[in-house]
């Protein structure tokens, strides 16, 4: 591990330390909540990465729909919340803590500030374990604070309970029945990058001048980030399976930013820097097949029937779900099982 690894896993531990008795989000006592009364609501996941927004859309959904009159605030970091939020026409400011306070306190201090002066209704810290999330909440002036946690005691027994984007919205139906609010027990809400019908029309027209139009294709995204990267011969064979088993149907890639290729850029391929126009090609495909990444979590956003890939990180945690998709764990699966999954897919 690096020293610029270590310092900040000590500064990330050492934050939760002293911020993880911040809050009691057992709200029982503070009385009922009148829906139409919600106006205003701060949503804060301090986090930058791509998926980590995605997987916040379910819970933004949720908001809107129990609060139909309400405004949302999302406090992030890095600049892909106002792309991922940006046909959310109820989400009105983004707040931005920037990715190094220590080096831009001025910015840093007025965050807060900010957050301190609007006149929220409802706070919600998306995740228990982020510092700054809690912090957000408990800085707010909000009448209904929920940190993220449930009460001492409680568990919550849903078989999808684990998953990313859902445990944030079983918990927070539970905050709110506690507070009045019925839990109708509807299923969680999708990722949803909420492309308009312009933008997938203009994916199908990209998409169109690297594929056979007649043809259903296959997406796929041979990178992620460190460990849950599989290696050239990894894709090598797999891109070789896929090409015997599916000769009727397009594949091509999706590049990352970084414009690399686990397969020599052997196939078709797509690059873009702009995060819709990349979710409105995905949005035409009729699978995607992708390790665990933001690439994956904007495939499952744009309604892609989505495979995604799992070695290192927690498939109960992040897989894609809806429109058919599937996590596959490829510690205890092989090429027959991945094939016999997008065949499944495809059957849809």
């Amino acid at each position: 591990m690096s020293n610029l690894k270590k310092v900040n896993v000590f500064r990330r531990s050492l934050m939760y330390n002293l911020t993880k008795n911040i809050g009691n989000s057992d709200i029982s006592k503070i009385g009922p909540i009148d829906k139409d009364k919600i106006k205003k609501v701060l949503i804060c996941r301090p986090n930058g990465r791509l998926g980590n927004m995605l997987l916040i859309t379910p819970l933004v959904q949720e908001v809107l729909k129990t609060f139909p009159n309400c405004t949302i605030d999302v406090f992030v970091k890095g600049t892909l919340a106002p792309i991922v939020f940006e046909k959310y026409e109820n989400v009105d400011k983004i707040i931005h803590l920037p990715k190094k306070p220590f080096k831009e306190l001025v910015k840093y201090f007025k965050v807060w500030t900010l957050i301190r002066k609007q006149k929220y209704d409802v706070a919600i810290n998306v995740d228990q374990n982020s510092s700054s999330g809690r912090l957000g909440v408990k800085f707010s002036t909000a009448k209904y604070k929920f940190f993220g946690n449930l009460p001492e005691g409680v568990t919550l027994n849903h078989t999808d309970y684990d998953h990313i984007a859902k445990y944030p919205v079983y918990n927070f139906r539970y905050f709110l029945s506690q507070v009045g609010i019925e839990d109708k027990k509807e299923p969680i809400a999708l990722l949803d990058l909420k492309l308009s019908k312009d933008e997938i029309a203009n994916g199908k027209r990209i998409l169109d001048e690297i594929i056979d139009p007649e043809k259903r294709s296959i997406a796929i995204f041979t990178y992620a980030t460190g460990e849950k990267c599989y290696n050239l011969a990894w894709w090598s064979e797999f891109y070789a399976a896929l090409k015997k088993e599916f000769p009727d149907e397009n594949i091509f890639e999706v590049l990352p930013v970084e414009n690399v290729s686990q397969i020599n850029f052997e196939a078709p391929s797509f690059y873009s820097k702009d995060v819709r126009e990349i979710g409105s090609v995905l949005a035409n495909v009729a699978v995607f097949v992708g390790a665990d990444s933001g690439i994956m979590h904007l495939s499952s956003a744009s309604k892609a029937p989505t495979a995604g890939l799992f070695s290192v990180s927690n498939l109960k945690k992040y897989e894609p779900y809806g429109n058919g998709s599937v996590g596959l764990d490829t510690n205890v699966l092989g090429i027959p099982d991945f094939i016999k999954a997008i065949k499944e897919i495809l059957k849809k």
